[in-house]
């Protein structure tokens, strides 16, 4: 007997085609749907963009949905990728922060719009291929945990999600190892079995965020000053969307031992250079708060480990609300390179996400 109808979002990759594979297996009806969302590019472009919403990923994922024997289909979403990665991108780098695209595609695009035209055609629920499950706590909330795999672990990307858009997922690959998914997706003869992982942001395949920017704004991003943490000019830097905090290599400067970019000042376009220790910091403040685990900390303090971006094994510290949508977070022992514009996400010590923030 079939389960529930589920809308599987499928890259193209081996993850989501196993999660498809996994769920059929579990009886329930299955759809897979790939999200289109590149923007207005020639079909020879996208194929050598590839990515995970390529032209390449279509016919991968369709060939997988032949396979598996369930419908298949695409979905246009370009309008909303455009409004709430792109435009959020773009405008990030401009105020002198390093975003996190794939947190915004994962919130607004993956899950509120998929979500939506999936419950329009009468699914229960949306997967993906992420290396996160699902857990409903006691107080009566639903949280991430985290994956089998640490390595690939992806809740730090999934923190934002919402209560109701976690009450309609499923996450069937976080019970497993890459390996695993790997052999799976073997044994059962899926062709994209061996395919490599795509990497970085997917809609700048060359990974030159700058020129990326001047041609999605049409502006030249005006050159400025390198300068000491006191204003002292130490050099000239190429324009402010080139640079992030803890970035060492292609400043050049001559200082005849390592430095680093400690701070971005948009409103004198000026890069800040510190010496290695100026990268560590002992405090951040976040806002745009997300509750997932709790529903918020009412005054009180937290204890947690924090991720302060997505590769960062965790720290941990407490964290003090301030105000309605802004905490404090200090930690126990100074982090390094804590960025504007990225993601700081609260785990218990038993691998639940307790909620996240952009860091001020």
């Amino acid at each position: 007997m079939n389960k529930k109808k589920v809308v599987v979002g499928m890259s193209g990759g081996v993850d989501s085609s196993v999660a498809a594979y996994l769920l059929k297996e579990q009886g329930y009806d299955v759809v897979g749907v790939t999200m289109q969302i590149w923007q207005e590019e020639s079909e020879i472009m996208q194929e050598e963009h590839g990515g995970c919403c390529g032209l390449s990923a279509v016919e991968d994922a369709r060939r997988v949905a032949s396979d598996l024997g369930i419908p298949y289909y695409v979905m246009n979403f370009q309008k909303e990728f455009k409004s709430q990665v792109i435009d959020y991108f773009t405008a990030e780098y401009l105020k002198g922060r390093t975003p996190n695209p794939c947190i915004a595609c994962n919130r607004y695009v993956k899950w509120e719009s998929l979500l939506q035209r999936s419950m329009e055609i009468g699914a229960d629920f949306i997967a993906t291929g992420h290396y996160a499950r699902i857990r409903n706590c006691e107080n009566g909330r639903v949280t991430l945990h985290t994956s089998k795999t640490s390595d690939k672990d992806q809740t730090y990307a999934l923190y934002n999600l919402t209560q109701d858009q976690l009450r309609h997922t499923l996450m069937p690959d976080g019970d497993y190892t890459k390996d695993e998914i790997r052999a799976i997706a073997e044994r059962v003869g899926l062709r994209v079995a061996n395919k490599p992982d795509s990497q970085e942001i997917c809609f700048i395949p060359d990974h030159d965020y700058a020129k990326y920017i001047e041609r999605e704004t049409n502006k030249k991003i005006p050159c400025g000053n390198f300068v000491t943490k006191d204003g002292t000019v130490i050099g000239h830097h190429e324009g402010i969307t080139h640079y992030t905090v803890g970035q060492r290599k292609g400043l050049g400067i001559a200082a005849g031992h390592p430095v680093f970019v400690t701070g971005i000042r948009p409103e004198t376009n000026e890069v800040v250079i510190g010496e290695g220790e100026d990268v560590f910091s002992q405090s951040l403040t976040a806002d745009h708060l997300n509750w997932m685990a709790i529903e918020g900390l009412d005054g009180n303090s937290l204890r947690a480990a924090a991720k302060i971006r997505y590769k960062h094994e965790g720290a941990l510290c407490t964290v003090t609300r301030e105000k309605e949508d802004l905490v404090q977070v200090i930690f126990d022992n100074p982090v390094r390179a804590v960025t504007p514009g990225q993601a700081v996400v609260f785990y218990s010590t038993e691998g639940d996400v307790l909620g996240g923030g952009t860091i001020c």
